[in-house]
């Protein structure tokens, strides 16, 4: 998403939500200006963490490449305070490794922003990181990689999900 134009090209064609990325870290007036317009549950704002030597989450952009200088948990709160629903949080370090979330990283948004439901990514290899991400306050977690190389299925993933939360299990 660039402009005003694609954002409605988008939710114009039927989708509910946009994912807006790199853009929202570069131009955060422009996305800001988005929600109001466009309406909070209709934006999706994803970024891409990165922890530095201190321990501080960043947000490199340009798929990595490039520093922003901008802290996770600052450009968050401005988002936030204005009434964001929807983020999806990539742990750069640990996407596509099948290492585990960093549950966490989480939990701390979780704590920082319960008005924010945030899709964990980066590291899920089994059931228990899908489980993790839920305890750890997680509304979704991205399954990439090990949906990818069959470590389990989105029904094994749901069902495990039903089973911790003890909803009654559909038979086949």
């Amino acid at each position: 998403m660039r402009d005003d134009a694609d954002v409605l090209a988008i939710l114009g064609a039927g989708a509910s939500r946009v994912v807006i990325g790199s853009l929202a870290v570069r131009q955060a007036n422009r996305v800001l200006g988005w929600l109001e317009r466009f309406g909070n549950d209709r934006i999706t704002i994803a970024l891409d963490a990165r922890a530095d030597e201190a321990g501080v989450f960043r947000l490199p952009v340009h798929g990595w490449t490039e520093a922003s200088g901008l802290a996770l948990f600052d450009l968050l709160k401005r988002y936030a305070d204005t009434g964001l629903r929807h983020l999806l949080c990539t742990d750069i370090a640990r996407d596509g490794m099948l290492a585990g979330l960093n549950l966490g990283l989480y939990r701390e948004i979780a704590t920082r922003f319960p008005e924010v439901a945030v899709q964990a990514s980066g590291g899920v290899a089994s059931l228990d990181d899908v489980l993790g991400a839920r305890a750890a306050g997680a509304g979704g977690a991205i399954l990439g990689k090990a949906l990818l190389d069959g470590r389990f299925t989105m029904v094994d993933a749901l069902a495990a999900l039903d089973a911790a939360e003890g909803r009654p299990q559909e038979t086949a």
